[in-house]
């Protein structure tokens, strides 16, 4: 069968999409041989409108735990499409799939592969959105050389973010697949949001599946860097809500301190979400749960 998964149109290399030739040819050894008559669609936000087209020429199509989301709803779903599980709540309800195949995203399944690092190097390391990562160019890493945090690019190669997030004791992840990670490598986190163009929804609905709630913390965007982000009433109403979220969680007393380099107040509000806010995690016992259930719902793909 053949593996699909998201890959960006500027050729960019990014973890949460580079993630699933990693894990799935490492869970299904043999399975991918390039035949377009079956489809696997793993992780990834990839369950709307456009899915259809984009694997137009397969005769069975597998899904399994990906998510909802971006673009138009998927209004129906093909009856040669067999659905094994999505990434949450959420994804089920918008499809009309029944809550039992609300699971989670396969991501979790990095922690049956990936060995934790034993020494952890950092106290908190960062990882942002890959449009953010990109727009910034070196920004992200001059302000997490500045805290000194670890600077985790999600254009590196799979391994060497893993190895990063399991050194780290804290990761303030942008990247929801950073996030994922780190709940599967027992890492604790803390949900960060840099402009108005992260997807919520998916993060509520891979958080429902884990049993946390997702409250991120806002942080001013890299203006000099980033591209503007209202260009119309939609988007313009998605800035406002991040203004108003970004005023109710920073101390009004701090914005009178807002000169000089933009870089050094980011900074500030990094460092300062770092050591007073609160990193999450849930069970182990529940991340063990759906790591078996993961892997009951993979043996029933292959047989």
């Amino acid at each position: 069968m053949k593996l699909f998964y998201y890959q960006r149109p500027d050729g960019l290399s990014n973890f949460g999409d580079q993630l699933n030739s990693w894990l799935w040819e490492r869970l299904l050894p043999g399975a991918f041989t390039g035949e377009e008559n079956v489809v696997f669609v793993g992780t990834g936000t990839l369950l709307n409108h456009l899915l259809p087209q984009r694997i137009a020429s397969a005769k069975k199509v597998l899904i399994f735990s990906t998510g909802a989301g971006y673009e138009r709803k998927l209004t129906a779903i093909p009856e040669h499409w067999r659905i094994y599980c999505v990434r949450g709540l959420l994804s089920a309800r918008q499809l009309g799939l029944p809550a039992e195949l609300a699971l989670t995203d396969g991501a979790i399944l990095v922690r049956r592969l990936w060995q934790p690092a034993a020494e952890k190097t950092s106290s908190f390391a960062f990882m942002p959105h890959i449009h953010h990562a990109k727009a910034a160019g070196t920004a992200w890493l001059e302000v997490c050389q500045q805290l000194g945090f670890q600077y985790i690019d999600p254009c590196w190669p799979v391994e060497q973010v893993l190895t990063a997030i399991s050194q780290t004791r804290v990761l303030l992840a942008e990247a929801m697949h950073g996030a994922i990670a780190a709940e599967a490598l027992r890492v604790p986190w803390i949900p960060i949001i840099t402009s108005p163009r992260i997807l919520t929804f998916k993060w509520q609905d891979w958080c429902s599946s884990v049993g946390l709630d997702y409250g991120p913390h806002y942080v001013m965007p890299l203006w000099p860097f980033y591209p503007r982000s209202a260009r119309g009433l939609r988007s313009s109403i998605s800035y406002g809500q991040y203004w108003l979220h970004w005023l109710s969680q920073t101390p009004w007393r701090t914005l009178y301190r807002f000169q000089g380099d933009q870089r050094d107040w980011v900074a500030a509000q990094l460092e300062r979400i770092a050591h007073r806010g609160h990193p999450q995690l849930s069970s182990d016992s529940r991340i063990e749960h759906l790591t078996v259930a993961l892997e009951e719902k993979l043996e029933k793909l292959q047989d």
